[in-house]
């Protein structure tokens, strides 16, 4: 094949993948000019328009889509094929894109990463953290980590935590001048900060557990964020009341910054699992990144 055209295809997908030209070079280690200079040479070569774009955005055309689709299994299968490469190298070597929600990327990941890294320098970890479900597959992630219950279909999965309890959490400032909630009925007189998730658009039910007995109810939030952390600070600064994962409170509850309320009433979350493609074949440097992160 024409060098040219197997390089500018490879630069179409990356700047489909990233979703402009600009987050695309950065990832290639190129400019933007010189990716927009590729593809106007590649849609000449081939006389064909692949890409729809305005100042503000870009999307594949139907005949770029349809290229696509055809073209994501020949580069994943050179990316294989090179990653088998890392056996002969003697180490794993390569790169290691993960999607993460917060708390299980700074609470579960994060802390093996240091270690990992010693172990194995060659291997670069890409770690991209995101509240929302995402399709780890068509935005070409190796892996993505979530709890249990919301893993994609088809995947094979590895527990890298153990359950993550939750917290109902207020700050002193916030209960100086208020009697603190015993149960849940209670919180119709407390203000309640709710987390919406970035993938529906629905505002989270909150879900409490107590002898044997667990059930929802929906809470309108008297703040209401798509942010872990922008939660817990505003519970923090005296907002109200917020349930967060265990971790995520553990050094504002040590600090006295945050109190526990409705002790006894919060329910636990599933594992969380990394979870990846049944069909996709691992590489070296993927297997190693894998063990690292399992329980």
């Amino acid at each position: 094949m024409d060098r040219d055209l197997w390089s500018g295809l490879a630069v179409f997908a990356a700047i489909v993948e990233a979703g402009s030209f600009a987050r695309a070079a950065t990832r290639l280690g190129l400019s933007a000019s010189a990716l927009s200079h590729a593809m106007r040479s590649l849609e000449t070569k081939i006389g064909v328009r692949l890409l729809d774009r305005t100042t503000r955005s870009l999307a594949p055309t139907p005949a770029g889509e349809a290229l696509l689709l055809r073209l994501k299994p020949a580069i994943e299968s050179v990316e294989t094929a090179l990653g088998d490469l890392d056996g002969d190298r003697g180490k794993p070597v390569g790169r290691i894109r993960v999607s993460a929600h917060r708390p299980a990327a700074l609470y579960a990941i994060l802390p093996r990463l240091a270690d990992f890294a010693r172990t194995y320098p060659a291997v670069a970890v890409e770690l991209v953290v995101e509240d929302g479900l995402v399709d780890i597959v068509a935005d070409r992630f190796d892996c993505g980590v979530r709890h249990a219950m919301t893993l994609q279909a088809d995947m094979i999965s590895v527990p890298i935590s153990g359950p993550v309890p939750l917290v109902y959490v207020a700050s002193p400032i916030y209960l100086a001048d208020r009697v603190p909630p015993a149960a849940p009925d209670d919180l119709e007189a407390h203000r309640c900060l709710c987390y919406r998730h970035t993938s529906s658009g629905i505002v989270h039910r909150w879900e409490f557990e107590r002898d044997g007995r667990a059930f929802e109810r929906t809470i309108l939030g008297d703040f209401v964020t798509n942010d872990v952390d922008v939660m817990r600070d505003a519970a923090v600064a005296g907002l109200g009341i917020a349930c967060l994962p265990i971790p995520h409170a553990e050094r504002q509850l040590a600090h006295g910054t945050l109190v526990e309320v409705l002790a006894g009433w919060a329910p636990t979350l599933p594992p969380n699992h990394l979870y990846y493609p049944s069909r996709r074949q691992p590489t070296v440097a993927f297997r190693a990144f894998v063990d690292a992160m399992r329980v």
